[in-house]
């Protein structure tokens, strides 16, 4: 792990798994609500053995980057946000000067994802959004729904944990709920800003039509309401020009593929895009 400082001098905690000769490519993962880089060494040691450097840095209020609390981003903090996952973009590029990166994000590091898409896709070799949305659709549902989590819930009668949603895998559940940097939810500011920038995630015109974008979903995942969200996300994305755009679903997974039940089909698909993408 090293430290990398962020766009306003907020000490940032980078995760790294080094390749032990030359790397082919850069993957750098921007992580979920409520969780950190860590989380991702699995997904992070499989690349490794494909020839990669990966990184995941934690958001600000995050992990060891947290400052003032879980979930606290702090003023205009989701712009902030996706300030840091740029810079540390740009910071990876310098480090690894003429190899494709290839930028993962997962739920709210989708969002950032889709966010950077917009103004520095030009840093990427491809782009990679997983337990994704159409945000604008999602904020609309939640609105109507003052318990988040219950609503996440509700499909999956009768509840273990308030997590269920996230995967089938029971252990992984079991392990997200007791570690003490997962499972909390951005404050009411940081949602506030995050869910600002929806009206503009829905306009990806400006996102270059040559982008390789790969978009995974598990078909019960509740921030899609059966599909239904991450197909409008796709159709935008097309109707935007890209031609390389891939989208898997995978039956029966919840949100968070690269722990499910089936991650290990997840995963070699995935390896197997950023090996074409990447070359």
């Amino acid at each position: 792990m090293f430290t990398f400082t962020g766009t306003d001098g907020l000490r940032l905690y980078v995760h790294q798994w080094q390749h032990p000769g030359a790397p082919r490519g850069v993957v750098q993962i921007s992580h979920g609500m409520g969780e950190h880089g860590g989380l991702y060494s699995r997904l992070a040691v499989t690349l490794v053995r494909h020839g990669y450097a990966v990184y995941a840095h934690d958001h600000r209020g995050h992990g060891k980057s947290m400052k003032e609390g879980p979930g606290h981003l702090g003023e205009d903090g989701w712009n902030r946000l996706v300030a840091d996952l740029c810079a540390v973009t740009g910071h990876l590029r310098d480090r690894h000067p003429g190899l494709p990166l290839v930028l993962i994000g997962h739920s709210m590091g989708s969002y950032a994802v889709q966010q950077l898409l917009l103004d520095r896709a030009d840093l990427l070799a491809g782009a990679v959004l997983t337990g994704t949305t159409a945000l604008d659709g999602l904020v609309a549902r939640l609105e109507k729904e003052p318990d988040r989590i219950g609503y996440y819930n509700a499909a999956f009668e009768p509840v273990r944990t308030s997590y269920d949603w996230v995967s089938r895998d029971d252990a992984f559940v079991d392990a997200f709920v007791v570690d003490p940097l997962c499972a909390f939810p951005l404050d009411a500011d940081g949602l506030r800003s995050m869910y600002a920038a929806a009206p503009r995630l829905a306009a990806p015109d400006s996102v270059p039509p040559d982008l390789p974008l790969y978009v995974m979903v598990g078909e019960h995942d509740p921030l899609n309401a059966g599909l239904t969200l991450s197909d409008l996300l796709v159709r935008r994305y097309r109707r935007a020009g890209l031609t390389d755009l891939t989208y898997r679903t995978y039956p029966e997974a919840r949100h968070h593929l690269l722990h499910e039940t089936n991650s290990d089909e997840v995963t070699a698909d995935l390896v197997a895009w950023i090996t074409r993408v990447t070359g």
